[in-house]
């Protein structure tokens, strides 16, 4: 017998089929009339009616060849119609994109010609093919929801980067984006789109007319009167905008919403489609009837229990059919059509997909009887179609859909050698099977049934009007009540259905993470493994290149399903070995980071780069972890890096000049499954300055080089990573602070780094994302709450204005019953308490991994950047998008873990083993926000004394030497709630105003910590040299900060009072806002420097104390004078409210002054005060005008001339009442009552000092110093500042070696 044309003998499949007589003799099992009753029942004629017995040819296996032939003949007549009904179309049979000359722009294009995605402002492509006569449909996959123009054009139209499809005469295109049509001129048409929609475009010839459908609904007629006649032809056509994805189907594979009397643009393969139809026909023969040997008769069998069971007739007549079967099942239309739907109507009947093991069989014939490349190919085809059809389908309120296509997905995974390859070369190389885990979120949630599902709307009304949450809980009514809990029911009705999805998904995880494969090679885990690790590299290293990535919103999904099974898998293997650790007990331990065994590609690591902390460590990982580097790999490393810097550098300009590399038609890699839906297996970029330079299918290049570089992790076997006996696999050179106890299967611990480091490459952005339609049902409750409000006060003769109001309340009512649906449903997927404590659960993992890390020493510098990201961000998730729907506090141990948390950012923000400022800063802004918030702040007052007082140290460390604005906001947002007048939420002018944000950490209440404030106390008094040096630093950076907003206000004035119409920048406004408030914060932390610890100012002994206290009063003479000069620069400033510069006001600087100036002038002992007051009155700057003025009093020759209007608006702290109390508006008082005494009898008491001898530097003291070699002099004051920062003279620049007293001698 012949086999598929070429005389194949099925040797390899260990038997034979053969013409020879005596061969016939092994199929004696049955008689010959039995087989010839059996082959008949089987290969029935197309009509299926059998002839009589009597009429019917005798069917043995050796004719059986040339009846099957004659069998699929039959009916094939239809091939020779089809080219007289291709009628009405110009162009090849094979419709793809045209890549060659057909497109404008950038485009990336799949490799099979039928995705694309724009890689410029507005490209265009069209197809090869046209239609002018008849009625044509196409359908195109929307990936992403953006801006884009999908209909028909002629050849005739020019498009360019702003003019695209629709924008000229004779471009027809529908956009869901803005809900538009367009042909030259636009309206409104359709309904937007989402991504996962199908939009099918359909051209009416005869008529005239075009329409479009959007998931198999019409959307109507959108033109008629298209121009036809002679040479107007119409392409299908798309214009797309940056980043946007879609895909074509124009018959290669069966439309999914196929429209009566349209035909699709590529015929399907009828004749093809025929033969496998009659083919799997005969297949269902085959399982149905049974040979009952024993009583030599046919029977009928429980298809869903099929076996094959050796039995030689059945294998036999299987080989035929197969013989035919198998070439056909290569061809994607056939196995959509044919096999897919075969198989999902298998498992229709219900039930487990274990209760249908009909499939396994099936997927066991498939790899007996086909050759191997044809088996690949169908299932590669098989799951790229299962994948689609699950993307592409439509939220129905069961779930159906998705749930269907899921469970065959299953089935075909649960067949060991299948998985296995599709694991191998399928699932991670040509679809990313994440998608299979994600849950789109509807966008139109009327046709997605959430309106059956969730019949009743409700919305918390938590907010008052400036949008700050209600203090008083007000009481909710009996109908709220109703409708909340109607509401809450409906939530769960929803979390059910979408329960059933997420199980079966986890169940598919949970076969990839399969370790107990009983057939022969590497299990499907540690396939996964290398796979997972590609994955993620690729995400890794391509973030800058948008188009490249996974979608955010998949991730999300992959997150949630590979915790569930990861957990799993590890407690199952705790049953089974109670040693080890529970999931509940996670962490992965340290010698990951630095053993080689996991790759983390080119990862920062908090010591920096790998190759520079082997070289420097390598004595550290010999003595701890018993690591020995080989010099000469050092070495080789060493130049390795420099050629891979070259290469990345070239390929990192190329990414990010994506232009300039796709004008010399340059390929860059991508992998076309994260937007494209064909989930293609290459792209070709597209460019216009290109298609001459263009080879349709040229190789990859010098790129797939770069792959085989980095991909290490594909060689690795079980035993690498599991370990056998004298060898730890991925936990080699355990270092000695590390406990010797089981944690859990290697492998797991990997698949574990790879979920944070997932966290960290996008999932928590995009659940940040995500939290924007929460704060969408706020604002419109709000608004209709307020709309409410003005219905109930309208006068009743203002009918015109009742009617309005009316309108926007229908408006906002009717836009909250749809956001508060579509939220029910992004609580269930993405915030519901699941969710979060998938969340929490990898926050506890971080926390004991930096822990564990934290004790190995110095090789805590080997881990990776990314768990100290996850950390601080995993917990900022729980605090502030997960609320509040689920609070954190109900998580179990969420105090310990805020403490834990608490005490590494406390430990590791001044980390010398952390060297990258981007983390370092990370964990500074991390430690700020968390002293802001009660209940975090409280979890840092328990962590051990030690630390708090080492954290403490390193925040008075001086500033020139790291950044210290978060620093100092730390500092003050601890004494905030103590300082003068300092009790205040926002500040007292910005109260009217629209409220921002009330989660922000810097609209907190003041909750100072009094035991954080002692510490600082004890520091600053019992360390001599700590307290000279911070002080320093804080007044030197007070001098910069306010001398740069001085001379930023100077510039925004001059532009102001110009004639001709000017801007301010907005960002110089910015930092000018900025450095008032570091100003601001910088006077504060003085404040509190002289209340905790006066004794650094005014008790001399102390080396410094004497000139900081100078310093100070310089500076603050200078504050006082610049702010309180009447109608001066920072009043004309002010008075202006510039948008950006809100928060500049009298009021806050002058408050924090006040309150330097009465700790050291009223709240001290009787010496502290005299010299205090001696070095304020002593500055030459000092005017007792500035003091008056902080108590709205006019200078004494102004009070007669002082009108009352002036009065009202001058500036008072006695109008702050509400802010300052009585108490300290008395000692402001009898501070000013002090000054105004002190200053008139050092007036009385002053002698009038020559010019030669006051100091040559500042002229304001007397000369008082002078130096030694050189014998120059100067005051005191200038020379121990000069001195602080400085060690050459001021005059001669020689080097001072000593400073002594200068008396004027009495003669002179």
């Amino acid at each position: 017998m012949t086999s598929r044309g070429a005389g194949t003998a099925f040797s390899r499949k260990n038997y034979r089929l053969s013409t020879e007589p005596e061969k016939s003799k092994v199929t004696g099992i049955v008689n010959s009339r039995l087989l010839n009753d059996y082959l008949h029942r089987v290969f029935t004629s197309a009509d299926g009616n059998q002839p009589a017995a009597a009429y019917r040819k005798h069917l043995t296996f050796q004719n059986l060849q040339e009846h099957l032939e004659r069998l699929l003949a039959e009916e094939n007549g239809s091939e020779e119609s089809r080219d007289q009904v291709a009628e009405g179309r110009l162009g090849p049979s094979t419709v793809v994109l045209d890549h060659t000359s057909g497109f404008e722009g950038l485009l990336l294009v799949d490799d099979d010609l039928l995705g694309v995605i724009g890689h410029s402002n507005f490209g265009s492509i069209r197809a090869t093919t046209c239609v002018y006569k008849g009625k044509w449909i196409y359908e195109v996959l929307i990936s992403s929801q953006g801006l884009m123009q999908i209909g028909w054009c002629t050849l005739n139209c020019r498009f360019n980067q702003e003019e695209g499809v629709g924008d000229t005469p004779d471009s027809y295109a529908y956009d869901g984006n803005r809900v538009r049509k367009w042909n030259v001129t636009t309206t409104n048409y359709g309904k937007s789109w989402a991504a996962g929609d199908i939009v099918s475009c359909l051209i009416d010839l005869d008529e005239g007319t075009i329409a479009f459908c959007l998931n198999g609904i019409s959307l109507g007629t959108a033109f008629d009167n298209i121009t036809r006649g002679a040479g107007m032809a119409y392409f299908p056509a798309i214009s797309l905008s940056f980043k946007e994805s879609v895909a074509f189907n124009f018959g290669s594979r069966p439309l999914r919403y196929p429209v009566e009397g349209y035909r699709p643009l590529q015929d399907p393969p009828v004749a093809d489609l025929v033969k496998a139809r009659k083919l799997l026909g005969y297949l269902k023969n085959v399982i149905h009837i049974g040979i009952d040997v024993t009583e030599g008769k046919l029977v009928e069998k429980d298809t869903s229990m099929w076996q094959l069971q050796g039995e030689p007739t059945v294998l036999i007549t299987l080989a035929h059919i197969f013989n035919y079967f198998s070439p056909l099942m290569c061809k994607v239309y056939l196995v959509e059509d044919v096999l897919m739907t075969f198989l999902l109507s298998i498992l229709e009947r219900g039930g487990a997909v274990e209760a249908h093991p009909l499939i396994q069989q099936l997927l066991d014939l498939m790899w007996l009887l086909m050759e191997e490349y044809e088996v690949h190919e169908c299932l590669k085809q098989l799951l790229m179609s299962l994948l689609r059809a699950y993307r592409f389908s439509p939220i129905i309120p069961d779930l159906g859909l998705q749930i269907h296509y899921l469970r065959l997905t299953i089935a075909v995974l649960k067949h060991e050698k299948s998985r296995k390859y599709l694991l191998s070369n399928v699932l991670f190389d040509v679809l990313r099977s994440v998608v299979f885990f994600y849950i789109k979120s509807p966008l139109r949630v009327e046709e997605a049934g959430l309106q059956e599902l969730i019949p009743t709307t409700w919305w918390p009304n938590r907010f008052t009007k400036e949008g700050k949450e209600s203090k008083e809980v007000k009481e909710e009514s009996a109908e709220e009540r109703l409708r909340r809990r109607a509401y809450e029911r409906g939530c769960q009705r929803l979390k059910k259905r979408i329960e059933v999805v997420e199980g079966l998904q986890v169940q598919i995880l949970k076969l990839l993470l399969n370790n107990k494969d009983r057939g022969g090679g590497e299990a499907s885990r540690y396939i996964f493994l290398n796979k997972f690790r590609k994955f993620l590299q690729e995400n890794a290293s391509n973030r800058g290149n948008l188009a490249v990535l996974c979608p955010p919103e998949y991730m999300v999904c992959f997150l949630h399903r590979l915790i569930a099974a990861l957990r799993y898998f590890w407690d199952g293997h705790k049953a089974k070995t109670p040693a080890s650790l529970s999931s509940e007990e996670a962490y992965v331990p340290p010698q990951l980071f630095y053993n080689g065994k996991v790759d983390y590609f080119d990862l920062q690591r908090l010591g920096g780069l790998l190759s520079h902390l082997k070289k420097t460590l390598k004595d550290d990982l010999a003595a701890k972890a018993n690591i020995l580097i080989d010099p000469a790999e050092l070495q080789a490393v060493t130049m390795d890096d420099l050629d891979e810097d070259e290469e990345s550098a070239t390929s990192a300009a190329q990414s990010q000049r994506p232009s300039a590399a796709l004008a010399i038609g340059g390929a860059l890699a991508r992998p076309a499954w994260l937007s494209s839906p064909t989930l293609g297996r290459a792209n070709r970029f597209l460019s216009t300055a290109a298609v001459s330079l263009m080879n349709p299918r040229r190789p990859l290049g010098a790129l797939e080089k770069i792959k085989v570089l980095t991909l290490r992790a594909e060689q690795r076997t079980r035993e690498d990573i599991e370990g056998t006996h004298g060898n730890d696999g991925l936990l080699l050179g355990r270092p000695p602070e590390e406990p010797d106890q089981p944690i859990t299967e290697n492998s797991l611990l990997e698949v574990l780094d790879g979920i944070v480091m997932m966290y960290n490459l996008s999932v928590h952005q995009q659940l940040g994302k995500m939290v924007g339609v929460s704060d969408d049902v706020n604002e419109y409750a709000m608004a209709l709450k307020d709309t409410e409000e003005k219905i109930s006060r309208c006068p009743k003769r203002r009918r015109d204005i009742h009617e309005e109001l009316l309108k926007s309340q229908k408006v906002f009512s009717e836009k909250l019953n749809h956001l508060s649906r579509r939220l029910a449903w992004i609580n269930v997927t993405i915030y519901s308490k699941e969710k979060m404590q998938d969340i929490y659960w990898l926050l506890r993992v971080c926390i004991r991994t930096i822990e564990h890390g934290d004790r190995t020493g110095s090789l805590f510098a080997f881990m990776p950047e990314f768990y100290l990201s996850v950390a601080m961000n995993s917990y900022s998730a729980l605090k502030n998008y997960f609320s509040p729907v689920n609070s954190m506090e109900e998580l179990p141990g969420y105090e310990e873990t805020l403490m834990r948390l608490a005490a590494i950012l406390a430990k590791h923000f001044a980390d010398s083993r952390i060297v990258g400022t981007d983390i370092r800063d990370s964990l500074m802004q991390a430690l700020a926000s968390y002293v802001c918030y009660p209940h975090s702040l409280r979890a840092v007052e328990r962590i051990p004394e030690e630390q708090r007082i080492s954290m403490m140290k390193n925040l008075l460390a001086p500033y020139e030497q790291r950044p210290w604005a978060q620093t100092n906001w730390i500092l003050v947002r601890l004494w905030r709630g103590c300082g003068f007048g300092y009790r205040y939420t926002r500040l007292p002018h910005l109260l009217k105003t629209k409220p921002e944000d009330a989660s922000l950490p810097s609209l907190q209440k003041p909750c100072p910590s009094t035991l954080l404030q002692r510490h600082m106390a004890d520091l600053l008094r019992s360390d001599r040299d700590l307290a000279p040096s911070f002080l320093n630093s804080v007044l030197n950076q007070l001098n910069w900060a306010f001398s740069e907003f001085i001379g930023m206000i100077q510039e925004i004035q001059q532009a102001a009072e110009r004639l001709e119409r000017n801007f301010v920048d907005s960002r110089q406004l910015k930092v000018c806002a900025t450095c008032f408030d570091l100003s601001v914060s910088l006077l504060r932390v003085l404040e509190m420097t002289v209340t905790l610890a006066p004794e650094i100012f005014l008790d001399w002994n102390r080396p410094s104390s004497e000139l900081l206290l100078r310093r100070l009063a310089q500076l603050l003479n200078q504050v006082l004078n610049r702010v309180t000069a009447e109608r001066n620069l920072f009043d004309r400033v002010v008075n202006l409210r510039l948008p950006g510069l809100e928060s500049v006001d009298h009021y806050p600087i002058l408050v924090a002054v006040t309150g330097i100036l009465v700790r050291l002038l009223v709240d001290t002992d009787v010496q502290g005060t005299e010299r205090a007051t001696a070095v304020l009155l002593a500055d030459p700057c000092f005017q007792l005008r500035s003091i008056q003025y902080l108590l709205g009093h006019a200078e004494p020759s102004a009070l007669a001339a002082a009108a009352p209007a002036t009065d009202k608006r001058h500036f008072s702290l006695h109008t702050y009442t509400e802010y300052i109390s009585t108490e300290e508006l008395a000692k402001v008082e009898k501070m000013l009552n002090h000054l105004s005494e002190e200053s008139k009898q050092a007036a009385a008491t002053t002698l009038p000092t020559s010019e030669e001898d006051l100091c040559p530097i500042c002229y304001a003291h007397p000369i008082s110093a002078i130096f030694r070699p050189c014998s120059h002099k100067s005051c005191k004051a200038c020379i121990n500042q000069h001195l602080m920062n400085n060690k050459d003279c001021f005059f001669c620049k020689a080097t001072i070696t000593g400073v002594d007293d200068f008396t004027k001698p009495a003669s002179s």
